[in-house]
Formats: C-alpha cells, sequence, structure tokens
C-alpha cells in the first residue's frame, strides 16, 4: 500500500511505521528529464522546413548577400553623386494620376522627356507632346524658386518650391523641384545624422540608411535611403517632411554607366501628396558633357499667356 503524505511531500509504503523519505527533484534534474522526454520524441512529430534566402521570395535571388558598413553606404552615395556636375539626358515618360495609396489611378500617354542639370541646383525638364511632338510643358528650377510654362493651354506659372500643388489637374502640380529631389541621390550633410537599418528576411534583402535632421530642437527624419543587399546599389530613396509623411517615394532599378559614371536606368517617382506619379525610362545620357550653361536654365514667359503666380 502506497499513501501520500501531503503536509511533508513525502511517501510512505506498507508499514506506517517504516517511513521512506523521498525528495522532490531539484529544477535542474526535471529540466533534464523533460529535454530527454523532447529528445527521444517519435520523428513523426518534429517538423523541418526549408527557410527562402533573403529576398528570394520577391526576386528569386540565389547569390549570395553582400555586407557594408554605415561608412561604406554613405561612400557609395558619394561615388555616385559627387562626380555629376551636369547632365543631359532623354527618357520615355509615363505620367499617372490620382490616389497612389488605393484608389483609381489614370495613366497617360507615354510622351518623350528631356532633363537638363547643373550643380548645385538647377534643373530643367522639358516634355514633348506624343503626337505632334510640340512642348507639352517646360518647367525650370533654380534655387528657391520655379517656372513653368504650358503652350497647348497657354499658361505660366511661377512660385516658390514649397509652393502647395494643390491644383484640381494634378499634372499641374508637377515641379521641377521634384524631379531634382528623385533623379539626385545625395550624401548625407554635414548637420545630418545617420542610422543604418539591416532589414533582411524572407522577402526583402535590404540595408536602410535612415538620415534625420535637427531643426532647433526637434529631431526628425528627413530621407530613407535603401540599398539591395545582392548589389549594394541604391534601390529606393522615401524624402519625409517635418511631420513624418512622405513626400517622394523614388525607385531605382538597371543601373548602368553613362559617361564613365553610374546612374539608374529606370526611375519610378512618386508624389504621394500630390497626387502622381512619373516613370522614367533613360534613352541616352550625356554626363559631364560641358555644354551645359546657367542660359540653359532661362524660362521667358511668353507674350501671349496667363500669368499665375503660386505662393
Amino acid at each position: 500500500m502506497r499513501r501520500e503524505l501531503r503536509e511533508t511531500n513525502q511517501y510512505y509504503y506498507g508499514d506506517l511505521t517504516k517511513i521512506h523519505m523521498h525528495p522532490r527533484p531539484a529544477r535542474r534534474e526535471l529540466a533534464l528529464i523533460v529535454f530527454v522526454c523532447i529528445v527521444c520524441l517519435p520523428s513523426c512529430l518534429v517538423r523541418k522546413r526549408v527557410v527562402p534566402a533573403p529576398g528570394a521570395a520577391a526576386k528569386h535571388q540565389t547569390r549570395p548577400l553582400l555586407t557594408a558598413t554605415k561608412e561604406e553606404l554613405v561612400e557609395r552615395m558619394h561615388r555616385v553623386s559627387d562626380p555629376i556636375v551636369s547632365f543631359t539626358l532623354k527618357a520615355d515618360m509615363s505620367p499617372s494620376v490620382g490616389s497612389l495609396y488605393g484608389g483609381q489611378v489614370t495613366d497617360y500617354a507615354t510622351i518623350l522627356g528631356y532633363v537638363l542639370f547643373l550643380r548645385p541646383d538647377s534643373i530643367r525638364v522639358i516634355g514633348q507632346d506624343p503626337v505632334v511632338h510640340s512642348t507639352a510643358f517646360d518647367m525650370v528650377s533654380t534655387g528657391n524658386d520655379f517656372r513653368v510654362s504650358i503652350p497647348l493651354k497657354n499658361q505660366f506659372f511661377v512660385g516658390h518650391n514649397d509652393a502647395p500643388a494643390n491644383s484640381p489637374n494634378k499634372l499641374e502640380n508637377l515641379r521641377p523641384v521634384a524631379f531634382l529631389n528623385a533623379l539626385l541621390i545625395r550624401p548625407p550633410g554635414p548637420g545630418d545624422f545617420t542610422v543604418l537599418q539591416d532589414d533582411t528576411n524572407e522577402t526583402n534583402a535590404l540595408y536602410i540608411l535612415m538620415i534625420l535632421r535637427k531643426d532647433q530642437d526637434h529631431l526628425y527624419l528627413a530621407r530613407t535611403v535603401y540599398f539591395d543587399r545582392y548589389t549594394l546599389q541604391v534601390s529606393r530613396q522615401k524624402i519625409f517632411d517635418r511631420n513624418g509623411y512622405v513626400t517622394s517615394d523614388t525607385r531605382y532599378g538597371d543601373w548602368a554607366p553613362y559617361s564613365g559614371v553610374l546612374f539608374p536606368s529606370h526611375i519610378d517617382i512618386q508624389r504621394p501628396q500630390d497626387g502622381y506619379e512619373v516613370e522614367l525610362k533613360l534613352l541616352d545620357m550625356k554626363i559631364n558633357a560641358g555644354d551645359i550653361g546657367p542660359e540653359k536654365f532661362v524660362l521667358n514667359q511668353p507674350p501671349s499667356s496667363k500669368l499665375k503666380e503660386l505662393q
């Protein structure tokens, strides 16, 4: 006969006068027993699975991942940006307007576009009508101001680059500074703070360089630059306002050498707050050709056009 002495956590067998003391096993011994039981379970209770390589689910990649430090990624940005003093590019431009975060989007016909750039911040963007090859728009930005001519509507706009883009016609919200900020991947400035995130999982294989700025006592996220960990090339750049909302989201692909300088051949510019998107596929590009001067960025108002100032 076996009975339990609950008060003392001891056991006795048979004769009550002969008590055999059996203290409870120590916790370490219990853990060992549980481990042995798990290991000895039948194989039918054990499941094995194959985890895809980082980013393979989205890109079907089989190449090894590349590693880099924050300083090395910043240096790569310098190698892409610093050599460019000026450029002229020719591209197919495909504009779209609508709600980029879900909703109806209207795709317009692809037009032929030209972009001229001169350091530090002069840019000119010209779009040609796809049918008659006349100028659909001509826009220039130098410093803080921009000028836009739309000959087909006999309109001419002038204003500051930070003027709100609130036209009901979303294509009229196009600003040359939007192209400037998207086409150039500038390294962090002297007053910027940088933080590196490794975003590598089954669907992504990315480094994300976060660039923060300080406005008085307020530290805010200004930009994020994404690096593909299979190539270490920039694949995306997001620009934020001081409240954390995305003002520009640009994706880059098909990097190729132009005049000895690497530049993306496929650029997709999204402006979610302005309600439009422009996709560029480069046809030709000349970097530092020496034929671009300040005179290329002079845009005068046509005599018969209607002037509209944007504040």
